[in-house]
């Protein structure tokens, strides 16, 4: 009997011992952690907490921000928390994605107002862009088009996402799409880590499809992040930003602005940053041996976004073919950066860039603050130009008018 209790007891402490190490058992790290040094462990530093609610126009602080002499800024449209990419119909109709809202909105201007819509909701982070008449939309698990929206806002979709063949990981496979010159769709896939050995060849890089998803095409590898490119007005070669690597320091890396001069190109990741950089995690002999160097560094941790080359009459004549890039502003730094919009003027073969600031005041560098974060841009038909505000949900023009 002695025995039996003696064994009962042992028993019931070791389930009791097993329960309690399963109770203990720390919680895997967030992604956005993975690849923070030990001698951090400690840090403040963390992605910033989206906006999900709509800022009403009236209390957008127009008045702390500032552009070149002649440009005006005002709210163009409001009430679409999350507000990203956009994409405008040839009926006039604007459509624009959002990430973790999982909504596409479609913005309507009737001359005097734009009023919003949600066309879908509760996708995994939706990105959007028109082809042909017809409204495609790219969700990490999704491919969606809507053939003749603008004149049938009611229409139901089309499910093309067996033909894209879309890889699983969340991580930086948000979307940013936009059909090229060549009438093929252009779709980033992000590496699904911060700093990570591929667990598959599909990710880090940017691909193209037929408008039915057939002929998909790598065009580029070793991308860790791009969130935005366009074709250059002259060359037609596609040019794009990328998200450097958090974890790095302060100071390092820069993200960057690169210019694809040929299909199969590699930009690095994981092995090498900014062009220059070797990964202190991910190891490589000569790790930046063979990588193509980017064009402009565009600021440690800022986030560039968008880019669009200004193609339109109404600004001042040297800002054609100039590029205007959004910087989204930084989490990974202890001073934060970007928060901006900034235009870049270079050759047609990337060389002599320049950066400048062009659009500035979302954040308070005294106080370390920021209140807006754009993300992307539109040129309109008349020459103006729309900027998406993530933080707000707004959406701003740009107009230019020389002094009387």
């Amino acid at each position: 009997m002695l025995k039996n209790l003696t064994l009962l007891s042992a028993l019931l402490a070791l389930g009791l011992s097993h329960a309690l190490a399963q109770t203990a058992a720390p919680a895997p790290a967030p992604a956005w952690k993975q690849g923070m040094p030990t001698d951090m462990a400690d840090s403040k530093l963390a992605p910033h907490a989206a906006k999900f609610t709509a800022t009403a126009a009236a209390d957008v602080q127009l008045d702390q921000l500032k552009l070149p002499p002649g440009f005006k800024i005002e709210v163009w449209s409001a009430g679409t928390p999350g507000v990203r990419a956009m994409v405008r119909g040839e009926g006039g109709k604007v459509y624009a994605g959002t990430r973790p809202l999982g909504r596409v909105y479609e913005i309507t201007d009737n001359g005097r107002d734009r009023s919003s819509r949600v066309v879908i909701d509760k996708l995994n982070q939706p990105a959007v862009t028109m082809h042909k008449g017809a409204l495609y939309v790219m969700a990490i698990d999704k491919v969606l088009r809507y053939d003749g929206i603008e004149s049938n806002p009611g229409v139901q979709p089309v499910d093309m996402t067996a033909a894209f063949k879309l890889p699983p990981e969340q991580h930086h496979n948000w979307k940013y799409l936009r059909f090229g010159p060549d009438g093929r769709l252009y779709v980033p896939f992000g590496a699904p880590c911060n700093i990570c050995e591929l667990p598959t060849a599909e990710y880090a890089q940017i691909r193209r499809y037929n408008p039915d998803g057939s002929g998909m095409e790598v065009i580029a590898t070793g991308v860790r992040n791009t969130q935005g490119f366009d074709w250059h007005p002259v060359t037609q070669e596609l040019w794009f930003t990328n998200h450097g690597r958090d974890w790095m320091g302060n100071d390092s890396p820069d993200d960057t602005l690169n210019r694809l001069s040929k299909a199969g190109q590699f930009f690095g990741f994981p092995y090498c940053h900014a062009g220059t950089i070797a990964d202190r995690d991910i190891k490589k002999d000569k790790a930046c041996e063979g990588v193509t160097a980017p064009v402009q560094l565009m600021g440690p941790h800022a986030s560039v976004m968008g880019l669009q080359f200004y193609t339109g009459s109404m600004f001042p004549a040297e800002y054609k073919n100039a590029m205007f890039i959004a910087r989204k502003g930084s989490w990974n730094r202890d001073q934060k950066s970007g928060y901006d919009l900034v235009t870049v003027r270079a050759d047609a073969d990337g060389k002599n860039a320049r950066l400048t600031p062009f659009l500035t005041g979302f954040k308070d560098d005294a106080a370390n603050t920021f209140w807006g974060r754009p993300v992307y841009t539109l040129q309109m038909p008349d020459g103006a130009m729309l900027l998406s505000d993530e933080q707000l949900g707004v959406i701003y023009r740009i107009s230019y008018a020389k002094a009387s």
